[in-house]
Order: structure tokens, then C-alpha cells, then sequence
């Protein structure tokens, strides 16, 4: 499909998707889980591939190690149960639709209300991380928009085998397949960024640069964000046994045992200052 198929189905199936009970949302998490727990061996052998890709280019100087790191699902031993373990952890939050956020009465036989709905139609743009997919269509079905993923070309064959798995499961539940879809290269993303008609948000997730190109390049409201630092503050009243855990795993992996911890160069945002309040921690 050209980009404004993909965009227009994306916007079917949003639609569509309007007339069901959230409760369908749930069984198509649900859906969503089993299947990408029945197909773990096929993602983890496409991961393989790109592993291997990386290797090559990591060898050659064309790729960071840390970019490597990101790209593996196995890289800790609980990555892919996390993964999934994702999915009932958004499927357990309350729903965030349908929710009454303010009420006025503006006149006689006249009220006011707003409510909570979905967005639409969201473009999400990210770099490496190929489980993000899995992470991001779990949210877009919980919050009822439709979705359409572009990751990085460095896990393409990962990429391609999860959306298989995503639309083989959305096909056993009421949702249409088309509610999430994937695209793979950047003359796509170029396309979907003018099809304002359909797509309702685009989500860039990667660096500034990414971020900026995207805001300068169409008419699709961007959810971007700006440079800045991440920080941990240790307060007077913070028990001295968790502040020490909770500095450590902002800055390093917590999956590690603590005499080879390292520093989080495969995640994002680690901590990049630490400050404290004068006083003894208790």
C-alpha cells in the first residue's frame, strides 16, 4: 500500500474501532500477549538477523555498541518477559476514556461537559529499540487510537515479523488489523507527514535533530519535545536504603549485579545530575 492507503485504513479502523465496548480493547491485549508469547522463537530468530546485521556494522565503526545493546531482546535475561509483562501493566490501568474532566451549567436546560477520548490516528517515529513496538500498541489499544509505527532500519527483520504477530492477533478480536500498522522506510514517512487528512498526531521518540525534522516538515500537530537533563534530588526525609537504589538504577542497569554495574549507555534518559538536601539521610 502507498502512503495514503495505509493512512486511510489507519483511519477506517480508528473509526470503526469507535463502536466497540472497551472491552474489546482488553481481549485484544489479552490476544495481543498470547500471540506474541506463542511467537517468541520466530521474533527472537528475525532478532537474530539484525543482531548479526549490527555486528557487522558495529565491527566496521559504522555502529555504536550502545546502539547494538538496544537492538538485542536478549540482552538481559528478563527483556522479553518484560516485555510482555508490559502488556497486562497497561492493560491493568484504569481506563482513560469516556471520563468526565469538567461539567459547568452554562444556561437554563443548558450543561457543559468534557470528556476524555481518544486522539485518532498517531504516527509514531522511534529509533532501535524493537521491542517499543510492542510497547506503544499496547498503549494505543489501551487508549483507543489507532497507529502507525516506523522504527529504526536497523531492526527491520525484528520489526517485520512483530507486525506480523501484532495484526495475526488484532484479526481474533474485534479490532480491524489495520488498527496498527508498520512502515519501514523513511520515503514512506515522508509521504504519511502530508497526509494531514487521516493522521492525527505524529510522536517522533529520538533525538532533537529527529525531532526538529519532523516539526519543520508537515502539518500533522507533533508532540516533540526539547533538550533538557534528566535529574535525582534526595530529599532529607528519603530513607537512605532507597535513595541508594534509586540513585543506582537511574544511572545504571539494575539487572547487573552491583560490583558490574555500568553505566545505562544502551538506555535512554539516564540521570545526568544528583543533588541533596544538607541534612544526614535517615
Amino acid at each position: 500500500m502507498d502512503a495514503e492507503q495505509v493512512a486511510r485504513t489507519a483511519k477506517e479502523a480508528f473509526d470503526a474501532s469507535q463502536l466497540l465496548d472497551s472491552s474489546e480493547r482488553h481481549l485484544a491485549l489479552v490476544a495481543l500477549k498470547t500471540a506474541l508469547t506463542n511467537h517468541k522463537d520466530e521474533i527472537l530468530a528475525a532478532n537474530a538477523l539484525d543482531i548479526a546485521a549490527a555486528k557487522e556494522q558495529v565491527a566496521a565503526g559504522s555502529m555504536s555498541s550502545s546502539l547494538l545493546k538496544r537492538l538485542d531482546l536478549l540482552s538481559s535475561a528478563d527483556k522479553y518477559d518484560s516485555m510482555l509483562q508490559g502488556i497486562l501493566d497497561v492493560d491493568a490501568l484504569e481506563d482513560p476514556t469516556g471520563k468526565v474532566t469538567y461539567a459547568t451549567k452554562m444556561d437554563d436546560g443548558l450543561e457543559l461537559y468534557r470528556f476524555t477520548c481518544p486522539i485518532g490516528v498517531l504516527l509514531v517515529i522511534f529509533e532501535a529499540r524493537p521491542e517499543v513496538i510492542v510497547n506503544i500498541t499496547a498503549l494505543a489499544i489501551k487508549s483507543g487510537n489507532a497507529a502507525i509505527l516506523k522504527g529504526g532500519k536497523e531492526s527491520l527483520e525484528t520489526q517485520k515479523i512483530m507486525s506480523n504477530v501484532i495484526q495475526s492477533a488484532l484479526a481474533t478480536t474485534a479490532l480491524p488489523p489495520a488498527y496498527i500498522q508498520t512502515v519501514s522506510t523513511r520515503s514512506e514517512i515522508a509521504s504519511l507527514l502530508s497526509q494531514d487528512r487521516y493522521i492525527d498526531l505524529v510522536i517522533p521518540r529520538g533525538s532533537n535533530a529527529l525531532v526538529k525534522g519532523i516539526q519543520n516538515g508537515t502539518r500533522i500537530p507533533v508532540m516533540g519535545h526539547a533538550d533538557g537533563i534528566c535529574a535525582v534530588y534526595v530529599d532529607e526525609s528519603a530513607k537512605e536504603e532507597t535513595a541508594q537504589r534509586v540513585v543506582l538504577d537511574s544511572k545504571v542497569s539494575p539487572t547487573q549485579p552491583l560490583a558490574t554495574r555500568r553505566k545505562r549507555s544502551s538506555f535512554t534518559n539516564p540521570s545526568s545530575t544528583l543533588s541533596g538536601h544538607p541534612s544526614p539521610l535517615t
